[in-house]
């Protein structure tokens, strides 16, 4: 059975796209297909995954604006798991969607259609409430929600689970949270510290154990276009996103059992 995660925080530079490429490695590692949509415009994820935004023949607008057929457009990043790359020409599709009949249904009826094989499709959202990632949380199972332990990041969180919580109610009924990812973590700053605390405080269980270190080893992987775990499997990053995947796996497997 597929499992659709939207990664989701409209505060940029919290870790969203780290977060979205190396989990699919990491998941792909530990065994099962992946597939990783770039809803970003900027292609970030499409670049840190090896594939050239600027010389792709189509993306993901062609998926969802011209019924292209997903088999046609992924792209295999270096023998992991495959992506569905983005590129500006997705700016296209917010307008085109937002003229569309059904338009916040498209990513739901095309991942229902096309992407069954998958064990896991990870989206990795753009970093704000638009039509796009309004598609993404009604196509998901769940959200996974990276933030750094900074006190701005604790409004953005508000106003996101607000979002999530409106699509739950009107569109995606069985929408859920995956977790609260603390990424860029360091232990010494006593800010982060103290927003950790008030993180597990309020939210429990729904905060992830695994805390995604700053790791510089993880900041060098996207210019050589590898997921840490292929450009340095013993750096500190690459572990941490492996224990996320072994995390979340062990989540999904108590849900399913009896």
């Amino acid at each position: 059975m597929t499992r659709v995660i939207a990664i989701a925080n409209q505060k940029g530079g919290v870790g969203k796209t780290t977060t979205s490429v190396n989990l699919s490695a990491s998941l792909a590692m530990s065994g099962g297909r992946v597939l990783l949509i770039d809803l970003d415009p900027q292609g970030n994820a499409t670049m840190g995954c090896g594939v050239n935004k600027n010389e792709i023949d189509a993306s993901v607008y062609e998926w969802l604006i011209d019924d292209k057929a997903l088999s046609d457009i992924v792209q295999r990043c270096n023998g992991s798991f495959e992506i569905l790359p983005s590129n500006l020409d997705l700016t296209a599709a917010e307008v085109a969607l937002l003229q569309a009949d059904n338009r916040q249904y498209y990513i739901r009826d095309r991942v229902a259609a096309q992407a069954q094989a998958y064990e896991y499709v990870i989206i990795d959202c753009p970093p704000s409430l638009s039509i796009l990632t309004v598609n993404a949380l009604i196509a998901a199972d769940g959200v996974l929600i990276p933030m750094q332990c900074e006190y701005y990041a604790l409004e953005g969180l508000t106003a996101l689970l607000d979002t999530v919580e409106g699509v739950k109610s009107h569109a995606n009924p069985n929408l859920g949270i995956e977790g609260i990812l603390r990424t860029m973590y360091d232990p010494r700053n006593s800010l982060t510290r103290d927003v950790s605390r008030q993180l597990i405080q309020y939210f429990g269980d729904q905060v992830f154990r695994t805390v995604i270190p700053r790791n510089v080893r993880l900041a060098e992987a996207p210019s050589h276009g590898l997921p840490a775990i292929l450009y340095d499997r013993t750096s500190r990053g690459a572990i941490a996103y492996m224990a996320l995947a072994g995390e979340l796996r062990q989540k999904h497997q108590r849900n399913v059992l009896p």
